[in-house]
């Protein structure tokens, strides 16, 4: 059997792991073209067409469903290539975990959720006047809300006593915002938090064991240790 040179062999894992979460990439792909076509939009037409795909309180309540799907294509600010390093990372571990629907439940649910959440509480800001009436066309664009809920339910797939220090640090990286901005995506990003970990009878039976990361440093370790072991000679 003729081996491969490294590179490769590289490429090949990198396009297994690619098919092995076909909904990460393809939706992935799908914010790539986005991304292109706002880098050909003049900044008032972006501000425009974005706001006519926003999830905000005025388009929420004109058509909801049209904001909810269009409003999961666009990435408002930052760029493609740290989404696709989230991605890599975070969804395309859960699709592989729990499948490609199951996954999808996940991310989409916890974006419609935390939508409605933060804009009712938005809403209720400026009917008590703690907000100014102009905010219902508030820019509510990207794919954060599905992001964190994807973050969150992978607290399930690791392994005690490593699984309450990544709970830990989900939940302060997302709650500090909340104390200290308390701005309505804050509250969306939390409420994201919270719906993924309430998703967690999605996870029963899926993927076997709880990944624990000290048989991976070990695994690692020892393969290390077999490399540099001089080779005897027969």
């Amino acid at each position: 059997m003729r081996l491969l040179p490294p590179g490769a062999r590289a490429v090949r894992a990198v396009l297994r792991y690619i098919r092995s979460a076909p909904g990460t990439y393809l939706w992935l792909a799908a914010l790539f073209v986005t991304t292109i076509a706002m880098h050909h939009m003049s900044p008032q037409f972006e501000a425009d067409f974005l706001r006519q795909r926003s999830t905000n309180i005025h388009e929420l309540s004109t058509n909801p469903r049209r904001v909810l799907i269009a409003s999961a294509f666009w990435i408002d600010g930052g760029g493609w290539l740290s989404y696709a390093v989230l991605y890599s990372v975070f969804h395309a571990q859960a699709e592989r975990w729990l499948g490609t629907w199951r996954w999808l439940v996940v991310a989409f649910g916890t974006h419609v959720a935390a939508t409605f959440i933060s804009e009712g509480a938005l809403l209720w800001a400026i009917r008590h006047d703690y907000a100014p009436h102009a905010a219902v066309n508030t820019l509510d664009v990207g794919v954060s809300y599905a992001l964190a809920g994807v973050v969150a339910i992978l607290t399930y797939r690791i392994a005690p006593p490593y699984r309450y220090l990544y709970l830990l640090a989900v939940l302060v990286l997302y709650g500090a915002p909340l104390l200290s901005g308390r701005t309505f995506t804050d509250l969306g990003h939390f409420a994201s938090v919270l719906i993924g970990l309430a998703c967690c009878p999605l996870t029963r039976g899926q993927g076997g064991a709880p990944w624990n990361p000290s048989d991976t440093v070990r695994a690692v370790a020892g393969r290390l240790r077999e490399r540099r072991a001089p080779t005897r000679a027969g």
